[in-house]
């Protein structure tokens, strides 16, 4: 190997002064006047952003997700004059399936850190060790760990390249991906490639509208009247997320370099990430973990260990560069003839109708499963869950 391909140990470890400035940042936060309605219609509501920064910037220990990242088998390596940092945990079991799992915004690697154990060591978990995975999680390039690109290019179909780059060159002559969110798009466009090694792919956040269906969502037209229950409850679940709910994403892809505040706030970029509601008025994932109302496995210390690690890497203009990259549809159905795995989460953007899904797929469609908890950080949310399902979702390409 080159000094770039070499495959190389890698240690997290901020010093205590970048902790002490970010507590001293938080605390500093000049605060606007409380929202004029009593819902999450106008944003991330004044009382839960203040509560959360109180905590954020007195009793929050980020030296325990240091910790346990530490803990772990963390490397860097460089793909095409980037630095990639990944998490490499090989099981114990010989035979185990090697898989690459791939994070979405606005997470992390810290998405996956509860799914590690029980892929890799299933039987302590009631599984088989048939049933075990060596498991890659790489940060995306400009998130994390991993380098921030210094030129454009660097988009899901890129990645998706690299990812295939680094599971050659850590040995690996078969293995299947995952993804959801902008993980979903990298996998996706990995099964589009479909690299001879892929042996399949699996997705929480899949793209299975048909063509028509995509672009009228986008467009904000009226359902079409031959849409079945399941479609219709999808259609409108579409279209109220591009109605109401993606001006992230439409400034993250037109205007990123504009969002400074991400770098210089800490209150601006916990409050950007945590605008992940439904659009409806109704409290949103994090909101519901922050009230302790959601029946998760979600924490409010997951949450801060999750924006703790964007504010200590300053990742948040970088990480919104790949909405500008990106030129694909999230939701539309792909040209991936090679397996395909879905499990269908009831609070996700939407959820993808087995209809659609088995149109999509019609010989490739390895595995369809709806489940009743979880969302759109699936493994985060759910980790004994996401676990079962990969490893139903995988069993027929062992």
């Amino acid at each position: 190997m080159t000094s770039e391909t070499e495959i190389r140990p890698f240690r997290v470890a901020f010093p205590e002064e970048e902790i002490t400035e970010l507590r001293r940042r938080i605390v500093a936060t000049r605060w606007p006047e409380r929202e004029t309605v009593t819902d999450d219609s106008q944003g991330v509501r004044l009382a839960m952003i203040q509560e959360l920064a109180r905590y954020w910037g007195t009793d929050y220990d980020w030296r325990k997700c240091e910790g346990n990242l530490n803990a772990l088998p963390n490397f860097t390596t460089g793909i095409d004059g980037l630095d990639i940092h990944f998490i490499h945990v090989r099981s114990q079991h010989e035979d185990a399936l090697p898989l690459i799992v791939t994070h979405g915004w606005p997470g992390s690697i810290i998405e996956q850190l509860k799914i590690i154990e029980p892929l890799t060591n299933p039987t302590a978990y009631g599984a088989s060790a048939s049933d075990a995975f060596h498991l890659v999680i790489p940060s995306l390039p400009g998130h994390g760990f991993s380098g921030k690109p210094a030129t454009t290019g660097w988009d899901p179909v890129h990645i998706a390249r690299a990812w295939v780059e680094l599971m050659k060159r850590l040995g690996y002559t078969r293995f299947v991906a995952q993804g959801g969110d902008w993980g979903a798009a990298v996998t996706q466009q990995m099964g589009i490639q479909a690299a001879p090694e892929l042996l399949g792919i699996h997705s929480n956040m899949p793209g299975t509208a048909p063509a028509a269906i995509d672009k009228a969502v986008q467009r904000g037209d009226p359902p079409p009247p031959d849409l079945s229950a399941e479609e219709r409850r999808a259609y409108d679940q579409l279209s109220s997320f591009y109605a109401r709910h993606v001006a992230y994403a439409q400034i993250m892809s037109t205007r990123p370099q504009t969002l400074y505040g991400l770098a210089d706030s800490p209150a601006d970029l916990a409050a950007f990430m945590l605008d992940h509601g439904d659009g409806t008025g109704q409290p949103g994932l994090v909101e519901k973990a922050l009230q302790g109302t959601l029946q998760t496995a979600l924490t409010r210390d997951d949450i801060l260990d999750n924006v703790t690690l964007y504010w200590l890497t300053n990742t948040g203009v970088s990480a919104a560069r790949l909405y500008w990259e990106n030129k694909a549809d999230f939701f539309d159905a792909k040209p991936i003839t090679i397996p395909f795995a879905i499990s269908v989460f009831p609070d996700e953007l939407y959820q993808a109708p087995r209809s659609w899904a088995e149109r999509a797929y019609p010989h490739n469609l390895i595995h369809y499963n709806t489940l009743d908890r979880g969302g759109h950080f699936a493994a985060w949310e759910q980790p004994d869950l996401f676990s079962a399902e990969m490893r139903a979702s995988f069993k027929t390409l062992r």
